[in-house]
């Protein structure tokens, strides 16, 4: 099946993806390059990540925004989404220009339509001097393309199954998903995932980073073949198993 060609998706390891229009804008989502050891090395600098239009965060675990403050910093006039709790938390590190909002609120920016969904996993930030700040929830995130490509990004989550709801509700074309194990989903829920949200295309994330982090691709599409074969109502699925580094067209 062919991808939307108006959108791309630049895989940068772990859980950050660079999504970019044809009319120019670019969304960077969990920033973290510098400490990311699947992010190549060409992406590890805020000059190679380059101009942003805004930056999405879904938590503020220390893998997930490690890069915020630098990247924001060569950004300043780009906006930064996230929860409440963790804007605030973006604001004692000089990130001013945030667009805080909670779960099932939606805003609109540059051109995009943003709602935040339930994600079920924590949110906290470890400082340099060991202590650990509060940063909310975890969230994810719908965002609607004005030429009306859906992309559903899931965050850290579990399964949880209201995702029938956003099938329901905003009718993703393409999810990004968590299937490394631990402390995500793995493989067999995320394969559950596919089927509740109605999804025809798959970035799989937050794998393969760690020894920890045990889902691989392979086992997740076989956990999707399995369902298929046990449900033939089921859409077909595009898994897109992105190297770090390699560019969905």
């Amino acid at each position: 099946m062919l991808l939307n060609r108006d959108i791309t998706f630049t895989y940068l390891g772990h859980s950050t993806v660079l999504i970019e229009s044809t009319d120019g804008k670019r969304i960077l989502i969990d920033p973290w390059t510098t400490g990311n050891p699947a992010c190549p090395e060409i992406w590890k600098s805020s000059s190679a990540i380059g101009h942003l239009d805004l930056i999405l965060v879904t938590h503020i675990h220390n893998d997930h925004v490690g890069d915020l403050e630098v990247i924001a910093a060569a950004n300043r006039e780009t906006p930064v989404i996230g929860i409440y709790e963790a804007c605030t938390w973006m604001g004692t590190k000089g990130i001013t220009h945030t667009l805080p909002m909670n779960k099932g609120g939606s805003q609109s920016v540059v051109g995009v339509r943003i709602t935040m969904t339930q994600a079920i996993h924590s949110s906290s930030f470890q400082e340099a001097d060991g202590r650990v700040i509060y940063g909310g929830e975890a969230a994810g995130y719908i965002l609607d393309f004005a030429n009306g490509f859906t992309v559903y990004v899931a965050g850290d989550t579990a399964l949880f199954g209201d995702m029938s709801l956003i099938k329901e509700l905003y009718h993703p074309d393409l999810a990004l998903l968590p299937i490394g194990d631990n402390f995500t989903m793995g493989p067999r829920e995320a394969a559950y995932a596919v089927r509740l949200l109605g999804v025809r295309h798959v970035i799989p994330i937050h794998y393969r980073t760690f020894p920890l982090l045990t889902g691989t691709s392979e086992a997740f599409e076989t956990c999707l073949h399995e369902l298929q074969s046990s449900d033939p109502t089921l859409v077909a699925v595009s898994v897109h198993a992105l190297e770090p580094g390699q560019t969905l067209r």
